[in-house]
């Protein structure tokens, strides 16, 4: 069962890395380290595929974390 797990963890932060690294568009290399970025903090309403994106991004996250507790509650 542990193996499982571990093969789910592993997929799901694939998809998680994935899923970060598409949100960063049009900054270059740069903008995935945090720079590159406008100074000034411009904020834009996101819109389709941005908002799809960007809560499939929430969900890989907290499917993350599930994941990491069963691993270590069952890893026993």
């Amino acid at each position: 069962m542990e193996n499982y797990f571990s093969i789910a963890l592993i997929i799901t932060s694939v998809a998680l890395i994935a899923s970060i690294i598409l949100q960063s568009k049009g900054v270059g290399l740069g903008g995935l380290t945090g720079g590159g970025g406008d100074a000034g903090g411009v904020y834009t309403k996101r819109r389709g595929v941005e908002k799809t994106l960007f809560w499939i991004t929430i969900g890989l996250s907290v499917l993350f974390f599930i994941l990491t507790m069963l691993t270590v509650m069952f890893g026993q």
